[in-house]
């Protein structure tokens, strides 16, 4: 363990409120000091860095001026919200952070009243904000009574429309709020679109950069001795950059670009606001990713997410790989298939990295698209390519393609249109915890007519997939596949065009039969081996597809097994109850057949390990080898180690 760092300052804050009784100079060795913290912290468990990093001075200066918790402060994804977590009682606990039974990696409300709207996904704060605003104006809460809202959002997470929507909410009700727009040029990508390049030019000027904190607008909330040199700064950007600024349309107040590392201009200008604002003010504040620790500043992706690593020198302490990762395998497999097809495209919302399609990006730059947090276009976008006669994959992480649900029934489903979903992270995830594990797929798109749904069950069914994805052209097609790396087995040289809706025999046994759907079935094999050293010797299936689901091996298993078995990574309502209806229409139960569906529990489970995970979730081997020794009748002596 590195040494932890010399924090006499920080020492001192047990709460928020005691950075109010702190003078300036005071605050600003806190932030000094809690971005040490943060980086020893972070070495010890991984996480995200870099975004918390680059709101150090900001957190600092907002719990100083606010009343937090009455005040509520909503942070925007709040993966950047390890130093707020720290100075609102929860230092002693920073270092269990995004391990079992530990410190969520983002906001919670079970976790503290300092966290009043839980986050993971991004441009929900304005949002929350506003509705903690409504509600403190119509008495919802009087007890504590319900203080400012305060939204701190980030750039890319501005992208998104739903920020717009709330933000045009607010403005016309004109009620008193606060948006901190933290502006680092720079999400977990680097940032695309009209938005970036609309913030860029507000502060990319000499007049900025000469009066450093240039207020447009909202002039009158300035002390007196700052209002003249802000109509200057008005005045100049109206004339030399844009005339007007789309915040203010919106009907909010707007006050910047001001500098984020700076306490003597955020101080004052936060304290002003507060004690002047009557309507929903924007707050413009240019910040650095990763600030304050080099091997963050200087990473591609700024200390988005790191292993653990050490201190001085920033390497960080990944293990080694004994497989490809699934994401890595995909990416490969789409720029074979786009090799050998110009027509194929593909698209992600900000995550070219994390989806692998930054090789693809590399390689056909043309034919890769970087929409943005923005996953409702991201699909419908899918969908015009494909009504245009492309063939757009459209890869994107199982809990965040939930948020274009709508675009996926109305503009791909119902359209019958050839879009190519590549669900990344389908199952559990292990230190994200429950806000990215990827539960519900399955179920919230195999009950959509025409749609056909595959789950890898290792890397080489995969890239399989991926050319079956490539090959189809009748309608929607997804397939998922988990994070992390394979399981080990030998790749094909090239991807095998599958047959839609036919699943695999892995090996026939007799009695039980175990129907596996996804990347569960390494722990039915080793399930297998622990029964067949007891002589239950079970046949093995591997589905493929939920749907259409191959109706053929589903009944010859029920037919010649007493037992059936599915086994998923996925809710209920899944590719188990779809087996189960396809088993009631054919009137299966009627013959006495035993049926079970392992299923994720209708719970959130809470990050740690993925095995510690699937072991909540009751989806280990020994949970599959229990099953079968329950449905079977024979008395488990005890579970093994």
């Amino acid at each position: 363990m590195t040494d932890r760092p010399k924090t006499p300052h920080l020492d001192r804050i047990s709460s928020p409120a005691d950075l109010r009784r702190m003078d300036d100079n005071s605050l600003s060795q806190v932030a000094d000091e809690l971005r040490a913290e943060t980086i020893s912290a972070v070495s010890e468990t991984g996480g995200h860095l870099g975004a918390g990093l680059g709101v150090v001075e900001l957190t600092v200066a907002l719990h100083a001026v606010f009343d937090t918790p009455r005040d509520r402060l909503i942070w925007d994804v709040s993966h950047q919200c390890y130093p707020h977590k720290i100075l609102t009682g929860r230092r002693d606990r920073i270092r269990t952070l995004r391990k079992k039974d530990g410190l969520s990696g983002f906001t919670k409300r079970s976790e503290s009243p300092y966290d009043p709207f839980g986050a993971a996904h991004s441009s929900t704060s304005i949002s929350a904000a506003l509705g903690f605003t409504v509600a403190r104006d119509l008495g919802g809460a009087p007890d504590p009574a319900l203080g400012d809202a305060i939204a701190v959002i980030g750039d890319g997470a501005m992208s998104a429309g739903m920020a717009y929507e709330a933000m045009n909410n607010a403005g016309h009700l004109g009620k008193r709020m606060f948006v901190i727009l933290n502006d680092n040029e720079m999400s977990i990508a680097p940032p695309v679109g009209a938005m970036s390049s609309y913030l860029s030019r507000l502060y990319a000027g000499a007049p900025f950069q000469e009066l450093k904190a240039a207020a447009k607008g909202a002039v009158s909330m300035l002390p007196t001795p700052f209002q003249q040199g802000a109509r200057r700064a008005r005045d100049l950007l109206k004339h030399s950059v844009i005339g007007g600024t789309l915040f203010e349309e919106l009907g909010f107040s707007y006050l910047g670009p001001i500098d984020g590392h700076d306490m003597e201009q955020l101080l004052p200008v936060l304290r002003t606001v507060r004690a002047r604002a009557t309507g929903p003010v924007l707050i413009h504040v240019i910040t650095k990713k990763g600030k304050g620790y080099s091997p963050a500043e200087n990473a591609a992706d700024r200390g988005h997410a790191t292993a653990k690593f050490d201190v001085l020198s920033g390497k960080q302490s990944k293990a080694k790989s004994n497989a490809p990762s699934y994401t890595s395998v995909f990416a490969k497999s789409l720029v074979e298939e786009a090799a050998r097809d110009d027509r194929v495209c593909a698209v992600t919302a900000a995550m070219p990295d994390g989806t692998g399609l930054n090789l693809f990006a590399e390689r056909y730059p043309s034919r890769c698209f970087d929409v943005g947090i923005a996953e409702q276009h991201g699909v419908t976008f899918s969908a015009g390519l494909a009504a245009g006669g492309m063939k757009p994959f459209c890869a994107i992480y199982s809990t965040f393609l939930q948020r274009g649900y709508d675009q996926v029934v109305h503009d791909v489903a119902l359209q019958r249109l050839p879009v190519r979903f590549a669900i990344d992270r389908a199952g559990l995830v292990g230190a994200d915890g429950a806000t990215h594990a990827g539960a519900f797929d399955t179920a919230y798109l195999s009950n959509l007519p025409g749609f056909v749904v595959m789950a890898a069950a290792d890397e080489a069914e995969l890239k399989h997939m991926v050319a079956t994805a490539a090959a189809h052209d009748s309608g929607p097609i997804a397939f998922r596949f988990p994070r992390g790396e394979g399981t080990g087995v030998e790749m094909p040289e090239r991807g095998e065009v599958l047959e839609i809706g036919k699943g695999r025999m892995i090996r026939e046994g007799k009695g039980v039969a175990l129907l596996n759907f996804g990347a569960r079935l390494k722990e039915v094999e080793e399930a297998v081996e622990a029964l067949d050293a007891r002589g239950i010797n079970p046949t093995v299936a591997d589905a493929r597809f939920a749907k259409p689901l191959d109706r053929e091996l589903i009944l010859d298993l029920a037919r010649d097994h007493d037992a059936l078995i599915t086994i998923e990574e996925g809710s209920i309502g899944g590719f188990g109850s779809h087996v189960a209806q396809l088993l009631a229409e054919e009137g299966v139960f009627d013959t006495g057949l035993k049926f079970r569906s392992m299923v994720l529990p209708d719970i959130f489970i809470d990050q740690a390990s993925p095995r510690d995970m699937y072991a909540v979730a009751g989806l280990n081997a020994e949970d599959i080898e229990a099953k079968v020794l329950s449905v079977i009748g024979v008395e488990q002596i005890g579970k093994r180690a």
